[in-house]
């Protein structure tokens, strides 16, 4: 079921929860929610997929049979929160960015934000934009995107164009938009960023305007923070 024609090629928050709608009535689907699948196995006799599932609001266990499973769950379903020296002593608050909702009740207070991946730097623009004093860490090395310099990137890989060369055209635009992010505190990968997506699963940062958040420094870029990813 495609996008409206009149649908811009990137489509808002809105427009894409009017098409989910728009697309279980098509379709007459019927969601369980609170259902949380325990198991699934094919059968290669009947090459048929065998689900067991619970649904945990009327603790009920059910059944499911069928040609096909897609399993959609996501790449970040699982936040996780690093070992941080002090952070057990902390006495402000602290939480995962999925529990991020805005920066409204942050006015006005000191924020650090750790990790410039693409929720860490929408959540700092969002709080610069709150009056936020907003500092941001940078430990990994990153590429900074557009919507459509990713756009682009797509379309190439789609016309068969090689990883690498498609990597270099992008890096390029992204070095036309932003200049040299090093500047800022943000040391680019060596790597290409759909190489990077495609052997490791790591997506490129989609600026939202946080970059230039940065460049005018009203986001301030620690690259001394350190802290563990696993114990």
């Amino acid at each position: 079921m495609p996008f409206p024609s009149d649908a811009p090629t990137f489509v808002p928050r809105r427009g894409f929860l009017d098409y989910l709608h728009s697309y279980v009535s098509h379709f007459r689907i019927n969601p369980r929610c609170n259902t949380a699948v325990e198991s699934a196995y094919r059968d290669e006799e009947s090459g048929k997929w065998h689900i067991k599932a619970k649904k945990a609001d009327l603790n009920v266990h059910e059944e499911y049979v069928a040609k096909f499973l897609v399993v959609a769950t996501g790449e970040n379903s699982k936040g996780f929160i690093p070992e941080v020296s002090g952070l057990d002593s902390f006495g402000g608050e602290f939480f995962h960015s999925s529990k991020y909702e805005n920066g409204q009740k942050y006015k006005g207070k000191a924020v650090l934000v750790v990790g410039c991946g693409n929720s860490g730097m929408e959540i700092a623009y969002d709080l610069s934009n709150w009056g936020v004093r907003t500092s941001i860490v940078a430990r990994s090395p990153v590429h900074v995107l557009t919507t459509n310099i990713v756009y682009i990137g797509m379309r190439l890989l789609s016309y068969g164009v090689p990883c690498n060369i498609v990597d270099f055209i992008v890096v390029l635009l992204s070095r036309l938009k932003h200049g040299d992010i090093s500047n800022y505190g943000f040391p680019r990968p060596t790597r290409g960023p759909f190489y990077i997506k495609q052997s490791v699963g790591r997506t490129p940062t989609i600026d939202v305007g946080a970059v230039e958040k940065i460049r005018r420094k009203e986001v301030q870029v620690n690259v001394k923070f350190t802290y563990k990813t696993s114990s």
